[in-house]
């Protein structure tokens, strides 16, 4: 993290929460500042070191650190969350499809997979409920990220024994398309229109046609190259949680709070946290002439609440067809063998 990055959160911080601006205590003493407090939280959030060990480096005791660890998570969900785990906007959803097409893959968004964090201090009424098949009890969070490992989406806060599957009925991935606010992204394939974004993902996903899984057993040299290419633009989302555990141990390691709210804050927290470290350190260099692409290929946008039940059943359907799953990913092998097939 940048330091002026750094500066920037504890100035949001200091103007939203008290906490961190410096106070005198009961006998007028100047008190901690919020410097300090704002480090302790960020050293266990960076390094997964125990409360009890920042007295040393922070001079700051066990009781306050932890405080500061749960108001600073509260603050950054509160402050950054509208802004740095939002849907894609108009022009999010440009850029993405315009890097998606350099790519081979138009209409991607991003990619879809799980991750699941340890809970060392889950009660022990609670084992069976969160112990997967890892043997230990587990919470899981289900993200989207895209090429530049920014996570579009993050649900956390399912038990272990979920799998893909259940995580992703149970989130909120899908509301906005559902409802009719999110933005269409028009795209053709092989000489197909569509008009749905799609998120590529691994083989225990269902076939809808926001989905694309890769071939288990590809037969034949198009779909053999297809499935190289998926299983390679799928390690998106790997590499975003690999890039969120190296910069954030204390979701690396087991997660040694008892309060299951207190791990949600923290976890959303390190992922806003990223994305924002992220646009700090993007190349703005790698601009996108977004007015040449929008008015070559138009993206209809449409924010409007549709209070229409049918609508919102229709447009489920959609998303969960079987048909239109299999008539895309066929149209991708195709598209992929005409721009890549005689150089594989």
């Amino acid at each position: 993290m940048s330091r002026r990055l750094f500066i920037r959160i504890l100035g949001e911080l200091q103007q939203h929460d008290e906490f961190f601006v410096q106070r005198p205590d009961a006998i007028g003493a100047a008190g901690l500042f919020g410097i300090q407090k704002m480090t302790a939280a960020l050293r266990m959030l960076a390094y997964g070191t125990p409360a009890d060990s920042l007295d040393e480096y922070v001079k700051i005791g066990k009781s306050t650190a932890d405080a500061s660890l749960r108001a600073f998570c509260r603050g950054v969900v509160s402050i950054f969350k509208g802004e740095y785990l939002r849907s894609p906007t108009e022009a999010d959803t440009t850029r993405l499809l315009h890097v998606a097409e350099q790519r081979g893959f138009p209409g991607m968004l991003g990619s879809l997979d799980c991750m699941h964090w340890q809970w060392d201090k889950c009660p022990t009424s609670y084992h069976g409920f969160f112990t997967g098949r890892s043997g230990k009890p587990t919470l899981i969070l289900e993200a989207v990220a895209s090429y530049d490992l920014w996570i579009w989406h993050a649900f956390f806060g399912m038990p272990g024994t979920f799998n893909d599957i259940n995580v992703l009925n149970q989130s909120n991935l899908f509301d906005e398309l559902c409802a009719g606010r999110a933005p269409p992204a028009n795209f053709v394939v092989n000489g197909t229109q569509y008009d749905m974004g799609y998120y590529l993902a691994d083989g225990i996903y269902p076939k809808w046609a926001t989905l694309v899984q890769t071939i288990s057993q590809p037969q034949g040299r198009k779909k053999k190259l297809f499935a190289r290419m998926q299983e390679a633009y799928r390690k998106d989302v790997e590499r975003a949680f690999g890039v969120l555990q190296s910069r954030f141990a204390i979701v690396r390691g087991p997660a040694r709070f008892w309060n299951e709210e207190d791990l949600k804050y923290i976890m959303t927290t390190c992922v806003i946290l990223h994305n924002m470290i992220i646009e700090d350190q993007r190349d703005h260099d790698e601009t996108v002439d977004h007015e040449e692409l929008l008015s070559s290929r138009p993206i209809a946008v449409s924010r409007d609440r549709t209070p229409d039940f049918v609508e919102f059943f229709r447009n489920n359907r959609r998303i969960q067809s079987s048909q239109t799953h299999h008539s895309l990913r066929n149209d991708l092998i195709e598209h992929l063998w005409t721009i890549n097939g005689e150089e594989d």
